[in-house]
């Protein structure tokens, strides 16, 4: 029979009640996998911690992406990854940008934990281990199964606090579902290419901060990322900051590599429409990166990979533009 690895990391998904009162992560893999019914392929289970999700770090989630490439390497057909759903939408970015094997890798999680009515974890992990044993989800990336839909991980977003249907892709709508506990795909992405040659200390090392753009901000507020290893930028509209904070970044962009996104969270950046000091033509013009689709929770964790692997200013530009 084939098999599927299934990293289980906690969250909602997992949760019972504490004695204090609310809720925290207590089962495991194998606990949550009985919840999900009878399934067509062994789920052979790891886990490899249980915090909240906020609390995952990329060398974490970089070591269950070390494991899973072995799991598949020695015959597993694809990957599934629980966690909370509060930073999925990142998880599946990172994972995304260095996965580089065609089997599925699928995470999925949970809104309701198992003490409330209609508890979605069962469902959602039933439709994650179908999808990563489907031949039809090879060679897509990484995908997120949530409410019997399936969605990539470049345009997946959290758009709720408590609905079972948050995960949304304003760009592109989700690419397939799972139906009668058939793996459906209406639409194909192309493959990233991932990054490689990832130095792990100095991933742990670098400092990319994330500055969002907010009415009546001065040049001060940016003064915290003045040693930084580098910047994203989520600018008003289309990619604009105050004018008066154009000269600090400019500076800035000598020195460490700036990424310019939008806070819309979707929609592009422009790079070729306004040209008021702090629009995009200027803040191009002055050595930022246009970040194009890319949401800018998403692009800081691109640029901190693409800096762990030593990626030149070029590669950058490169590895932003593939995905706009």
């Amino acid at each position: 029979m084939a098999s599927v690895a299934y990293f289980a990391l906690g969250g909602t998904i997992a949760m019972t009640p504490a004695p204090g009162g609310g809720v925290v992560a207590t089962l495991g893999g194998h606990e949550l996998v009985a919840t999900a019914g009878e399934l067509p392929v062994a789920v052979d289970v790891a886990d490899p911690s249980g915090v909240p999700s906020a609390s995952l770090t990329f060398s974490g989630l970089l070591s269950v992406v070390d494991q899973a490439r072995a799991a598949v390497d020695l015959g597993a057909v694809g990957v599934v990854l629980s966690q909370g759903t509060d930073t999925l939408e990142e998880t599946a970015f990172l994972i995304d940008s260095v996965w580089d094997r065609d089997a599925p890798f699928v995470l999925t999680g949970a809104m309701r934990n198992p003490t409330q009515p209609g508890h979605d974890g069962p469902a959602n992990l039933r439709a994650a281990v179908l999808t990563a044993a489907s031949e039809t989800a090879r060679g897509q990336g990484v995908l997120v199964a949530f409410a019997d839909e399936l969605h990539t991980a470049r345009h997946v977003r959290k758009t709720h606090t408590t609905s079972i249907a948050t995960f949304a892709s304003p760009e592109l709508g989700a690419i397939g579902s799972v139906v009668e506990d058939v793996v459906r795909l209406l639409a194909h992405v192309p493959p990233r290419t991932p990054v490689t040659g990832i130095d792990r200390g100095r991933l742990d090392a670098l400092r990319v901060g994330l500055f969002t753009s907010v009415l009546d901000m001065t040049p001060a507020d940016l003064e915290v990322f003045a040693g930084h290893d580098g910047l994203v930028v989520a600018g008003f509209g289309a990619g604009h900051v105050p004018a008066g904070q154009v000269p600090l970044l400019a500076e800035f962009a000598g020195r460490m590599p700036i990424v310019l996104t939008s806070r819309a969270g979707s929609g592009r950046v422009l790079d070729r429409t306004y040209a008021a000091p702090g629009a995009e033509l200027d803040l191009l013009s002055r050595g930022l990166i246009g970040g194009g689709v890319v949401h800018p929770y998403k692009a800081r964790i691109l640029l901190r990979l693409l800096l762990a692997a030593g990626a030149e200013p070029t590669e950058i530009r490169e590895a932003f533009a593939q995905l706009s």
